[in-house]
């Protein structure tokens, strides 16, 4: 048996003002063939279990690029064609493979191309043939296409938000396409489309009840694999929004009625799965009345990670407006502050310019009189095992604020990123971070409680007025029922 790999991943907010240039994979993560041979990271998380399980089993392995970008704009067209042709030229050299198995996004768009994840499935399913397993890993903030349902033998999804189950997953489509490649099994998938828009939280109940109950569906009754794509809402395409996509052993009318069965009742949940979020005045208000801390506000408007620029100032401004103090924030997208910062050297109090660079969505810049608390060349932070790097970094202190900055954009996925600098995030009263859900596994164990708020922002989570130009069909909550009569004449 021969095993082909290859990792390309970025997700694309196509209302973001920041294009996906070669220079942001650079950033993240861009290994030509031998990324399973680097320390892991998340993007090559995949490839190091699908090689390791090849290898045991006397396979052998052939490997591709790997490339990651931190969640931006529309991806340039020449970068991403360049990747693709490179994947594809791998493969023509490594033929005949038994098996093609890629880490994806799932929400990739570029110029000129809508579904890079159904585009890259198709030419590589042209390559290999019919005879060949292909298999895709997806993040679950996907747009499940027809493209990529046809061209792949199975697609498998994370199942959790924030992502703690990548290489759980990996484990799943590794066995999926192996017995399919051995003739074990053939799958085949089948995708219902929950007319769904907004973001879910697999932490809180009802959506965790409904994850555990797929992982329980799983290896019974034919039924091979069972995801929910919650889609990414800030993806101007045809196929945006949440679908249940089944894979069993070759029947499609079971896969058929099980997705529609779990869409239906993840739609019936809708009003109860769909997060709730919070105005910044409701957030500290809340937050002050809670005895103890810390109180971790996420700020989900300037989430890096869904393509926001992360150097918003709309919680800055607030909080100093308040005379809000013992209060900690971060990360701060603002290269030239740090380099400010660099210069001064720890210790240092002079005045700076923080944020609001970026456009309007990230809010006017902010002026304080800073002391330079901590300063670093490199900080990582954790992202599950995986390091995350965010460049030279500084802690500052002003008016009873610590503020982190970074030099690379970045979500807050850990408080190591704090406090590798000497910040003791644990004792202040507030820490409000950028991120919409990913930074819950690692800070949930050190705050007294978790407020979401939605200040303005690139990634403001106002569902109902986000101005697609290619979405068709209604959708909720736009739509209050954009099914209509159709769940009863489906079941009647």
């Amino acid at each position: 048996m021969k095993l082909f790999i290859a990792g390309l991943d970025t997700e694309t907010n196509t209302f973001a003002p920041i294009p996906t240039g070669r220079r942001a994979f650079a950033e993240g993560f861009i290994a030509n063939g031998d990324a399973t041979r680097q320390p892991e990271n998340y993007c090559s998380a995949q490839l190091i279990v699908w090689r390791r399980r090849a290898e045991e089993r006397g396979w052998s392995v052939a490997e591709s690029l790997c490339a990651f970008a931190e969640p931006g704009g529309i991806t340039v067209r020449g970068v991403y064609e360049s990747f693709r042709e490179q994947i594809l030229t791998d493969l023509r050299r490594a033929l005949p493979v038994d098996m093609v198995l890629l880490a994806l996004h799932g929400a990739m768009v570029a110029e000129g191309y809508d579904d890079c994840e159904g585009d890259i499935l198709e030419r590589i399913r042209g390559i290999v043939g019919e005879r060949a397993s292909i298999g895709a890993e997806l993040d679950l903030h996907c747009h499940v296409t027809d493209a990529m349902v046809r061209n792949a033998t199975a697609l498998v999804a994370y199942k959790e938000y924030p992502h703690i189950d990548i290489p759980a997953r990996a484990e799943d489509l590794f066995r999926i396409i192996a017995a399919a490649a051995e003739g074990r099994t053939r799958p085949v998938m089948a995708a219902f489309n929950c007319r769904m828009i907004s973001t879910y939280r697999t932490t809180e109940q009802p959506l965790r009840g409904f994850v555990d109950r797929m992982l329980e569906l799983e290896g019974r009754d034919g039924i091979i694999s069972v995801s929910l794509g919650h889609g990414f809402p800030w993806g101007d395409v045809a196929d945006v929004g949440a679908k249940v996509l089944v894979v069993t052993d070759g029947d499609r009318g079971k896969a058929e009625r099980l997705s529609r069965t779990l869409g239906q009742e993840f739609f019936a949940m809708r009003d109860a799965v769909g997060s709730r979020f919070i105005t910044m005045d409701e957030a500290i208000d809340q937050a002050l009345a809670i005895e103890g801390g810390p109180v971790v506000i996420a700020d989900v408007s300037d989430n890096a990670g869904g393509g926001a620029p992360g150097d918003a100032t709309f919680f800055l401004r607030r909080l100093i407006d308040r005379g809000i103090g013992n209060a900690a924030s971060g990360y701060y997208w603002d290269p030239m502050a740090v380099r400010a910062c660099m210069e001064a050297g720890r210790g240092a109090r002079f005045a700076l310019r923080i944020g609001g660079k970026s456009g309007v969505a990230s809010g006017d810049p902010v002026d304080l009189t800073v002391t330079v608390m901590g300063l670093a060349d490199s900080v990582t932070q954790r992202f599950g095992e995986a390091p995350a790097n965010m460049g030279p970094t500084a802690w500052v202190a002003a008016e009873g604020i610590d503020l982190i900055l970074t030099s690379q954009r970045t979500q807050v996925f850990h408080p190591e990123g704090m406090t590798k600098l000497g910040l003791d995030v644990g004792s202040r009263k507030l820490v409000i971070v950028k991120s919409t859900q990913h930074f819950h596994a690692a800070f949930a164990p050190i705050a007294k409680a978790i407020l979401y708020a939605a200040p303005p922002g690139a990634l403001r989570p106002d569902f109902e007025a986000i101005p697609y130009t290619k979405l068709i069909e209604p959708y909720w909550p736009k739509t209050a029922n954009p099914f209509e009569d159709r769940f009863v004449a489906e079941s009647g």
